[in-house]
């Protein structure tokens, strides 16, 4: 009596010679699941104060380009809080910390409801930045102990696929509530959404897989098999290793475009359909949802072909190369196509082609910080989201003059180039240059 089934799986896995064990348990699974969740309210959260703006221009009569800068506020605490943020989850571990940053940012969502100036917004977005900042870092370092190998391209392409779909469904959740109670309602009600996930994630997750009771030996020896022994407590980050290592700064090149591109579409482009493409309040809620939904098969897709072409090669530059490669190709095609079309919809269709083509590489990134950080991955992503959200802050920033100066088709132009760049830089990483070899971490 008061056994739970998973422990009467465990107690099975050592079951005497001539009796089955039990198949391993997949808690490691309800782990990445519980990060996809972290992940879609993270950009329930970001990609909600981009479908507020229109609302929020229209009572505070700010011009275009302070929205770029009220924009800016929080990209620029996100990518300064990156490294901050990963380094607290290698010293505490994910458990305490990506529960501490999720509850942080949902209080600063929360308050930004309370916003009365350009200046009080942009304080409340700042800290509601800076805490958000940590959770990709943290959450790729929670996955690093818990995740195989052979599943890493696909559980970063879920993660990533899930804050998509959070991103796709927020305008048209937005929209409605703006409709119903004003903007500031959606911030509320998102804000406790994550003071409930936060709750969830610290009694479920354990940092150590074998100190969580609903994991059986059989999973255990299957961690420990792939991933060796993992140590509990803190440890010393080694950022002399990190900063010196040209595959990290490359990698962290090539995702400086992909923050450019995607944080247009994160912030910019609800707007541009406002004013662009004349689409009013109700279908530029709809419409700003169809890219990021694209972008949800993207991060699934690109993940999984990366995986399947590992088992298939067994080499995993190739394997991880080739499909970031891929991406950014269709990116640059598909933006000019987009801008050139002066059909509304024939537009946002090769926006969502732009979109799917950037989200194929955003699990192969992050999943190269998992094959080349190893236990420090939580650190070695937050350098290489640092400089992607560098992008995302000159993007929210610049695009605002650009548009002013020289008009919407120029911004986005500017997005096709950042892709062919980062098309190229994609042929020099490689996935298979460990930073820390097995003898290092020990």
């Amino acid at each position: 009596m008061g056994e739970t089934p998973t422990a009467l799986a465990g107690s099975h896995a050592q079951a005497p010679s001539g009796v089955t064990a039990a198949a391993p348990t997949r808690v490691r699974h309800i782990v990445l699941l519980l990060t996809v969740a972290a992940y879609m309210i993270t950009y329930l959260d970001r990609v909600l104060l981009s479908a507020a703006v229109p609302s929020i221009q229209k009572e505070f009569g700010f011009s275009l380009i302070t929205v770029g800068w009220v924009l800016w506020s929080y990209q620029i605490a996100y990518a300064l809080f990156q490294i901050p943020g990963g380094w607290l989850g290698d010293r505490l571990g994910g458990r305490r910390a990506l529960a501490g940053v999720v509850v942080w940012w949902s209080l600063f969502t929360a308050l930004t409801a309370f916003s009365w100036s350009v200046t009080s917004l942009a304080i409340c977005l700042f800290l509601f930045g800076a805490g958000e900042a940590g959770a990709f870092p943290i959450a790729t370092r929670s996955l690093s102990r818990w995740i195989l190998p052979a599943e890493r391209g696909f559980a970063q392409g879920a993660t990533h696929a899930g804050s998509r779909l959070g991103g796709a469904i927020t305008p048209v959740i937005a929209v409605l509530l703006i409709g119903y109670y004003g903007w500031r309602m959606p911030f509320y009600s998102f804000a406790l959404l994550g003071i409930v996930w936060a709750g969830i994630w610290y009694w479920f997750y354990r940092d150590n897989p074998s100190d969580s009771r609903f994991v059986n030996d059989a999973e255990r020896q299957q961690i420990r098999d792939a991933l060796g022994a993992t140590r509990s407590g803190a440890r010393h980050v080694p950022w002399r290793r990190i900063l010196s290592s040209p595959q990290l700064w490359l990698l962290s090149a090539m995702y400086l475009c992909y923050g450019y591109d995607i944080g247009i579409f994160l912030t910019w482009f609800p707007k541009y359909l406002n004013e662009a493409r004349h689409f009013n309040l109700q279908q530029m809620g709809l419409y700003a949802s169809l890219p990021l939904l694209a972008g949800f098969f993207g991060d699934l897709s690109g993940g999984t072909i990366s995986d399947q072409l590992l088992r298939m090669t067994g080499n995993l530059k190739f394997s991880r190369r080739v499909v970031a490669i891929a991406g950014f190709s269709l990116t640059t095609i598909a933006i000019p196509m987009a801008c050139l079309f002066a059909n509304p919809v024939w537009a946002v269709g090769f926006f969502c082609a732009a979109v799917f083509g950037l989200e194929l590489t955003v699990g192969i990134s992050w999943a190269v910080t998992l094959d080349i950080g190893g236990e420090f991955a939580g650190s070695v992503s937050a350098v290489m989201n640092t400089w992607g959200n560098i992008g995302a802050a000159i993007a929210a920033a610049l695009t605002g003059y650009i548009a002013t100066l020289s008009g919407w088709n120029s911004a986005f132009f500017v997005l096709a180039g950042f892709s062919f760049v980062a098309a190229l830089l994609s042929y020099k990483v490689d996935a298979s240059k460990s930073l820390f070899p097995s003898s290092a971490r020990e």
